[in-house]
């Protein structure tokens, strides 16, 4: 096992003709104060670095639909990370239980895998993303990032069905550490891309300046081997930083092309939408949301901070779905290439809360989990829920 220490290096406001998105960030985690696997390929060569093309690529309607087909499973607590596993079943983090337990997709049945050592909750820290190793039918891994004491880590652990529940995860190995931890921007997503590598969205803890150093690993994306290396063709040398001046990044998700898009929260004014560029600047905290300064990227779609407070995102056909925690909505974004194609659309507002985490389940549905009982939320009977949709 290879352990990294180094601390390396509104509403629509405006729809421009070249389909740049404003419509309406938000502080923290959504509001006041706290209260799938198997690799493709293995280059070497970071994704994204493509011409992204969008001239000739189709665009999706520009209106969609989405409908509730069945709330899966209930009573979950502190629902944030979900990992779906490749023979059937669903595995899901508590944020602040630190545990992962399995649900059943068809009957609803959670089991518990086990509590994760080491995990110290506090505010928006605790036990958050999870994801499964590439080589999952073979190793049977599963890695998570959760909030320790000292810091903010990335472990991986043998999960073996064989053991009775509680007793199935190993003993956690540390594969990455030293990320800055806060009770707020702690970031928390995971997942790994076709290239096989890990990639990893952070936030700064609440130090604004941490986003604009590139020896810090706060405020970034992470580009990982799964021992926890830096990966090849990563665009600053023998660095995991794979792109820069992030506020807080908690949603991950590639295209057809293997272009890979972040969600990422604003403060007070705009909360964002990127399309992931290889070393780009993204312009926290010197910008938040659109800005003229063209040393930064600037979004693809943005919201106001009441609109969205974006979470988990997944990508289904040619459209983002991103999961609102403030908001309370499931905002459809439609893309044409690596810019949006018609503005943001808003649906399930207020139906069922809070929502954290959105993955693809195959063909046109998505797995979504609330996140009412996180501290901000208002739990209703039966929360938290994970919920299949079909998206259109």
């Amino acid at each position: 096992m290879i352990v990294q220490r180094r601390a390396v290096s509104a509403s629509l406001a405006v729809w421009a003709a070249a389909a740049l998105l404003l419509t309406a960030g938000c502080s923290s985690d959504g509001g006041g104060p706290p209260g799938g696997p198997g690799r493709t390929t293995a280059t070497s060569t970071a994704p994204g670095t493509a011409p992204s093309g969008h001239a000739t690529e189709p665009a999706p309607p520009a209106k969609g639909s989405v409908k509730v087909l069945r709330t899966v499973a209930d009573g979950l607590k502190t629902p944030w990370g979900l990992a779906p596993l490749p023979g059937g079943g669903l595995l899901v983090s508590s944020r602040d239980d630190g545990t992962i337990i399995r649900i059943d997709e068809k009957t609803g049945r959670k089991t518990e895998l086990g509590a994760v050592s080491g995990v110290s909750p506090a505010g928006e820290g605790g036990l958050l993303g999870i994801a499964l190793s590439p080589d999952y039918a073979s190793d049977h891994m599963i890695y998570a990032y959760f909030t320790s004491a000292s810091d903010n880590r990335i472990v991986r652990m043998l999960y073996d069905e064989r053991k009775p529940p509680g007793e199935q995860l190993g003993a956690p190995d540390t594969v990455f550490k030293g990320i800055p931890k806060g009770i707020i921007h702690n970031g928390g997503r995971i997942a790994f891309g076709r290239d096989g590598m890990l990639y990893v969205g952070t936030g700064e803890s609440g130090e604004r300046g941490l986003a604009q150093d590139k020896k810090s690993l706060g405020g970034k994306i992470l580009r990982l081997t799964p021992e926890g290396e830096p990966a090849p063709g990563n665009p600053f040398p023998d660095s995991p930083v794979y792109s820069y001046g992030h506020r807080n990044v908690q949603g991950l998700a590639w295209d057809d092309r293997q272009r890979l898009f972040a969600s990422e929260f604003g403060q007070d004014t705009w909360d964002e939408l990127n399309a992931i560029k290889p070393g780009a600047n993204y312009g926290w905290p010197q910008a938040e949301g659109r800005s003229s300064d063209a040393a930064f990227q600037n979004p693809i779609a943005q919201w106001h901070t009441d609109d969205a407070s974006p979470s988990g995102i997944a990508y289904v056909k040619g459209v983002i779905w991103m999961a609102g925690l403030k908001g309370q909505r499931l905002w459809r974004i439609p893309l044409q290439g690596t810019e949006a194609s018609a503005p943001p659309q808003a649906l399930l507002t207020g139906e069922y809360g809070r929502l954290r985490t959105v993955v693809a389940a195959g063909g046109d549905k998505v797995w979504l989990l609330t996140s009412n009982t996180d501290g901000r939320g208002r739990p209703k009977k039966g929360d938290d829920r994970l919920l299949e949709l079909e998206v259109k």
